[in-house]
């Protein structure tokens, strides 16, 4: 469903990267949300300061995104 139109698909479940690239599924773009509990207001200020800024960035991304960094790699 993430392919056609392009979506960008949240996660948090780390079993999800495996499958990814498992399947090659190339088509799609990922963001994978790591953090603690006690993070979770910071982390959805950093996810929505993404979206709003730079979300082409992401299309055809696997991209890990914590309180403390961004790691893109490419799908």
């Amino acid at each position: 469903m993430a392919r056609n139109p392009p979506r960008i698909i949240l996660t948090e479940d780390k079993d999800f990267g495996e499958w990814v690239f498992a399947h090659k599924a190339e088509e799609i773009s990922v963001l994978f949300l790591r953090y603690r509990f006690v993070e979770t207001e910071e982390i959805i200020r950093t996810l929505l300061k993404l979206l709003e800024s730079r979300m082409e960035d992401f299309i055809g991304y696997f991209t890990t995104v914590t309180t403390k960094k961004i790691r893109r790699r490419k799908i």
